[in-house]
């Protein structure tokens, strides 16, 4: 029934980087019967996970979303801002709204975020005694 699929109309870059602790913008754009009339949605999909919606109404929170996401729209554009970018904001993003045209909810083809220069963990080197029968074979080094 009409209103019931989705379908790839928006346009977002296919994928966007940005050193840790810095800021990224993802951009969508649309037409007058999509963005330019309706309001626009973000989701946020981690691998192995369901799509996670941060922003509706174009600039409006979800519920337990950071801060540090923003959501804007001007004309038949919108655009989804990050900042103090972190390991874990590393998923896909896509933009969504309702398209007048179609009767349908259209969305980006989603946009793949890499953070950069994450910060990597020292290798750790652990000694061990040698065991008793390292020690009577004269085996310990």
């Amino acid at each position: 029934c009409a209103g019931s699929w989705a379908q790839s109309v928006l346009t977002q870059p296919p994928s966007a980087s940005e050193a840790a602790r810095k800021s990224v913008t993802i951009s969508c754009s649309g037409s007058s019967s999509n963005i330019g009339s309706n309001s626009v949605s973000w989701y946020q999909q981690l691998p192995e996970a369901a799509p996670k919606l941060l922003i509706y109404y174009n600039d409006r929170r979800a519920s337990g979303v950071s801060d540090r996401f923003s959501g804007s729209e001007s004309g038949t554009s919108a655009s989804l801002a990050i900042s103090g970018l972190q390991t874990e904001d590393e998923a896909d993003y896509y933009c969504a709204a309702w398209d007048d045209s179609l009767s349908g909810w259209v969305f980006g083809g989603g946009t793949r975020l890499t953070v950069l220069g994450q910060p990597k963990a020292a290798p750790s080197v652990t000694l061990f005694p040698p065991s008793s029968e390292e020690l009577q074979a004269n085996k310990a080094t």
